[in-house]
C-alpha cells in the first residue's frame, strides 16, 4: 500500500521508495530512504544512532562510519533548506534529527482569508450525556475545516467561551473578528439523534446555509463522521461563493491578491475561452506584486493547463513552458495547501508528462484533504490518465457524493463517461455525459464524450448535432489539438478521438 509523507517541499512515497522535491525526483538509495523515514516518523525528535543503524541495516552488525556516510549522502541529496541550513541536524553523541518545518502564522496585513468560528452546538435534548456528542462534532468539524487553507478557522478555545450563553451572532462575530459563524443544535429522542447546522454571515446575521441530519444513536460514530464530512464539504464552497459576491459588490477594483484569486476563480468556472484569457491576465498581474504567492501561482498554472488541454488558442510563445514554470514555483510555495498541490500536480501530469512525480503530489493532496471537491476531482482525472480505471471511478464517485449538484462535478461525470467509453460501455457513457451537460453546457470534454459515444453506437445524426455544439463554443478545434493537450502515458484518449473522427471532426 502506498503511504505518502510531506516535509516542506519534499513528498515521500513510502510504498514505491520515491522521494520528490517540488515534484522532481530526488535519487536516494534504499538505506538512505529507510533512514529518512525513521527520522520523519519521530516528527522531528532525535533518533539515536543505534535506532538508525537498525533501520538502515536491520539485523546486521555494521560500523558507525557507514551511518555517517549515508547521512552525508542524504544531506547532499536533500540540498539546503530555506535559510541555507541542513535538513538533517547532528545531535552530538546521541544521533540525528530531521528538521520538520512548522507553518508560519500569516502576517497581520496578509490575513485576507475569511475567518470562520464554529460555535458550541446547543444540546436541546435535556440529557447532559449528549453533550459529549455535540462537543465531539464541533471538534471534528473544526479539524476538517482547518484542512481548507482558504479559510482561517478559529480555535476551539476561542469559541467555547460562548458555550451555554445567549449572545447575538453579530456580537460574537465582532468579538472574535469572524466573517462567518457556524452554529447548530443536537436533539436526542430515544435512540434517534437529530442535528441541525447553519452558516451565518457575521456582518449581516443572515443565514447562508442550513442542513438537518438524522441518525441512530447506536451508530453514533458513523453518524458523527457523516456529519463532519457533509458540513466540511458544504461550508467551504458556500463561504467562497459569498466571498466572490462580496468582492464584486464591495471591492470591484481591488488589486489585493485574494480578491484577484476570487475573480479568477469565477472566470475560470465559466469554461469560456475568453474568460480564461482574462483570468490569466489577472493572475499574471497579481504575480507581479506577489511572485511567491502559492495560491496565485497554482491558479495561473491551472488556467494555462486547462487552456492547453482544451486545445484553445495560445496566449504566448510558450504556454506549456510557462505553465510548468508556474507549477514548479507553486510547489515551492505551496505550504502544504492541498488545492495548490493538486493544481500544480495536474500541470506536471497533463503538460509536463511527469507522471510519477505528478501522481505522488496529487495523491498527497487527496490524503491531506479528502473533503476538498477540486482536490478529489484532480485525483480522479490524474488516476484516469495515469493509473487504474477503477480507482479513478472511486475518486469521481466520491466527488459526486460530496456535492452532487456542484458545477465542478461536470468533470467527474465527464471523466466517468470517458471510463465507460474506454470499456466500450457507450450507453452508460451517454448517461454520464448528459449529467455533466446538465451541470455546465460549455465544458468541451462533455461534448467529446457525447460525440464519441453516439458515433460508436452508430447514432451519427446525434453525434454530428453534438459536434456542431462543440464547434460553436470551441471554433477551429481539431483532433490534433485535443490530442496535444492530453497526457499520453496510456493512449486513453484515442477511443474518444476515434468516435469524434467518425462524426467528422477534422484531424488537424
Amino acid at each position: 500500500m502506498t503511504v505518502l509523507h510531506s516535509i516542506g517541499p519534499f513528498h515521500i512515497d513510502e510504498g514505491r521508495g520515491v522521494l520528490l522535491r517540488d515534484g522532481q525526483s530526488v535519487p536516494v538509495g534504499q538505506r538512505a530512504m529507510a533512514l529518512l523515514l525513521a527520522m520523519f516518523n519521530t516528527l522531528g525528535q532525535t533518533v539515536s544512532k543505534s535506532d538508525l543503524m537498525q533501520a538502515g541495516w536491520p539485523g546486521m552488525a555494521v560500523e558507525e562510519g557507514n551511518l555517517t556516510v549515508q547521512i552525508a549522502h542524504l544531506r547532499k541529496a536533500l540540498g539546503p533548506g530555506p535559510q541555507g541550513q541542513d535538513w538533517i541536524v547532528t545531535v552530538p553523541r546521541v544521533g540525528y534529527r530531521l528538521v520538520i518545518p512548522q507553518p508560519q502564522p500569516p502576517e497581520p496585513e496578509a490575513a485576507t482569508r475569511p475567518a470562520l468560528a464554529v460555535l458550541p452546538f446547543q444540546n436541546l435534548s435535556g440529557d447532559a450525556s449528549t453533550d459529549y456528542f455535540a462537543d465531539g462534532i464541533v471538534a471534528d468539524i473544526i479539524t476538517a475545516l482547518s484542512r481548507f487553507q482558504s479559510l482561517a478557522v478559529l480555535s476551539r478555545n476561542s469559541t467555547f467561551v460562548y458555550k451555554g450563553r445567549a449572545v447575538d451572532t453579530r456580537q460574537i462575530a465582532r468579538d472574535l473578528g469572524a466573517d462567518y459563524l457556524l452554529e447548530g443544535s443536537v436533539r436526542r429522542s430515544g435512540e434517534r439523534l437529530r442535528l441541525t447546522a447553519q452558516l451565518v454571515d457575521g456582518i449581516s446575521g443572515t443565514t447562508l446555509w442550513t442542513e438537518r441530519f438524522d441518525g441512530d444513536a447506536a451508530d453514533i460514530f458513523e453518524f458523527q463522521d457523516r456529519i463532519t464530512e457533509s458540513v466540511a464539504t458544504l461550508v467551504a464552497p458556500v463561504i467562497e461563493s459569498s466571498e466572490i459576491s462580496r468582492a464584486r459588490q464591495w471591492r470591484p477594483q481591488s488589486a489585493a491578491s485574494y480578491d484577484i484569486y476570487l475573480q479568477a476563480r469565477a472566470l475560470l468556472a465559466s469554461e469560456s475561452e475568453a474568460n480564461n484569457a482574462t483570468a490569466c491576465a489577472l493572475l499574471t498581474n497579481a504575480l507581479a506584486a506577489e511572485p511567491d504567492n502559492g495560491v496565485i501561482l497554482a491558479h495561473a498554472s491551472w488556467a494555462l493547463e486547462h487552456r492547453l488541454n482544451m486545445g484553445w488558442r495560445s496566449l504566448g510563445e510558450d504556454d506549456a513552458g510557462k505553465c510548468l514554470e508556474l507549477a514548479r514555483r507553486g510547489l515551492r510555495h505551496a505550504d502544504g495547501n492541498p488545492r495548490v498541490l493538486a493544481h500544480c500536480a495536474m500541470s506536471l501530469i497533463q503538460i509536463g508528462r511527469d507522471y510519477d512525480g505528478g501522481m505522488a503530489v496529487v495523491q498527497a493532496a487527496a490524503q491531506a484533504n479528502p473533503n476538498d471537491l477540486m482536490v478529489t476531482i484532480a485525483a480522479g482525472v490524474a488516476t484516469m490518465h495515469c493509473g487504474d480505471l477503477e480507482s479513478a471511478l472511486g475518486y469521481f464517485r466520491r466527488a459526486i457524493h460530496l456535492r452532487p449538484t456542484d458545477p465542478d462535478n461536470r468533470i467527474s461525470w465527464s471523466g466517468t463517461a470517458m471510463v465507460h467509453i474506454l470499456r466500450g460501455e457507450y450507453e452508460a457513457a451517454l448517461g454520464c455525459a448528459s449529467r455533466a451537460l446538465a451541470l455546465n453546457d460549455r465544458f468541451d470534454p462533455t461534448y467529446w464524450m457525447l460525440i464519441a459515444a453516439n458515433a460508436h453506437l452508430g447514432r451519427m445524426e446525434s453525434a454530428r448535432a453534438c459536434l456542431d455544439r462543440l464547434l460553436a463554443i470551441a471554433p477551429g478545434i481539431t483532433l490534433a489539438r485535443i490530442r496535444a493537450g492530453q497526457p499520453a502515458r496510456f493512449p486513453r484518449i484515442e477511443p474518444v478521438l476515434d468516435g469524434m473522427r467518425l462524426a467528422g471532426l477534422p484531424e488537424g
